[in-house]
């Protein structure tokens, strides 16, 4: 049975490997991006607030960005912080950045934008930097980081079987490294046993990633968790449905449902507005972000407020994939984790090709040998 599996994990690892290591290896560089961007421009990602000093409204700021930036951009949601010392966050109609302000005096601060090393780093990871022409657009590359993603999965799965040993003993030797027996010994312990201590946050990462690669995964795997997909149709119909609202909307508005949200909320990370919808972060400290969502009218009543626990369950479950993906569920130690796994996951393809390469050269020299010993045989039976 083992041959079996150790056939299959060689015929998929070698043409698979390469992008496998691509994949892992810009993933672990995408996991800290958050920290190391805002650790690099950190006077965008904090504000100096006065003792005593009060945010403005949002249609202040509105005006007062409309001010320093001219009419050009029109403006598309605000998100307000509810932590002290957050900048507020604007968006822009046409515009992927975001744009920091100070939200109690509405000085702009500058630009948000992911420097060009995570921004190559993400279409590596996902696209293999062939981004599709739209969002859940297919493309060539989408498409093949998904079927190594699948092809990884089963990889993985048949290294656990492989790696199973058969004594006591065995077992000692398969969960150390080995460091003063030789090179071959060191990239074999390497191989075999930091895969294996990683391999179980690999299969995490590989499952939950497959639901951005293939339409019939995220159905099935939503289903399996008794949360069906929805249709394409009616999510696109419910995001187009804030900013069609949009155009017609007044920052005042926002101002007077800020003003009944604040007794709904008197702590929370954020509210963000964007046409007639207002989403809440409602913990401050919470690791996962949990999002509830208000709606109000042309008054700027709130007509409905679902809270993350009423949302529908596919929406529930598309967050708990992202954060199981990304390792967010446990804050620093679990993405640190995730660092360590993605890195032994980017060695394991270039370990494994050492190895078979090597066997095959071994094979070649057992091979060259037997037909040396044949030739001088026959030699002697002639002579």
């Amino acid at each position: 049975m083992k041959k079996f599996f150790a056939r299959i994990h060689l015929w998929l690892s070698v043409p698979a490997g390469l992008v496998f290591s691509i994949v892992a290896l810009s993933g672990a560089l995408l996991l800290f991006e958050e920290e190391l961007t805002r650790l690099r421009r950190a006077e965008l990602y904090r504000v100096e607030t006065a003792a005593g000093a009060a945010p403005l409204a949002p249609s202040q700021l509105a005006a007062r960005i409309r001010t320093q930036l001219g009419d050009t951009l029109r403006l598309r949601s605000l998100r307000l912080p509810g932590v002290p010392g957050e900048p507020c966050l604007a968006t822009f109609d046409g515009e992927r950045r975001r744009l920091s302000v100070d939200p109690c005096t509405g000085e702009v601060k500058g630009w948000l934008e992911s420097p060009a090393l995570f921004r190559t780093a993400r279409q590596l990871h996902r696209w293999l930097l062939d981004p599709p022409p739209a969002k859940g657009a297919p493309s060539f590359g989408k498409r093949v980081v998904g079927i190594v993603t699948l092809a990884s999965v089963v990889i993985l799965a048949s290294g656990l079987v492989l790696w199973i040993p058969r004594t006591r003993r065995a077992l000692k030797s398969r969960l150390g490294i080995a460091c003063r027996k030789g090179a071959r010994r060191f990239w074999y312990d390497l191989h075999v046993s930091a895969g294996f201590y990683a391999s179980l946050l690999l299969l995490l990462m590989a499952l939950t990633g497959l639901t951005w690669s293939f339409g019939w995964y995220r159905t099935a795997a939503y289903a399996l968790f008794g949360g069906p997909q929805q249709s394409r149709a009616a999510p696109a119909q419910r995001e187009a449905e804030p900013r069609s609202a949009e155009h017609g909307a007044d920052p005042a508005l926002w101002d007077l449902a800020r003003e009944e949200l604040r007794g709904r909320y008197p702590l929370c990370r954020s509210i963000t507005f964007e046409g007639r919808t207002a989403r809440i972060e409602p913990d401050p400290a919470a690791r996962m972000r949990r999002t509830d969502t208000a709606r109000f009218d042309d008054e700027g009543r709130i007509v409905s407020l679902v809270t993350h626990d009423e949302a529908p369950r596919s929406q529930r479950l598309r967050g708990w994939f992202y954060a199981l993906h990304t390792g967010t569920w446990g804050g620093v130690w679990s993405k640190t984790l995730y660092l360590l796994a993605a890195l032994v996951g980017g060695t394991l393809p270039l370990t494994g090709y050492y190895l078979w390469l090597r066997r095959l050269r071994a094979r070649r020299a057992a091979r060259a040998g037997v037909r040396a010993r044949t030739k001088r045989q026959d030699r002697g039976a002639g002579a």
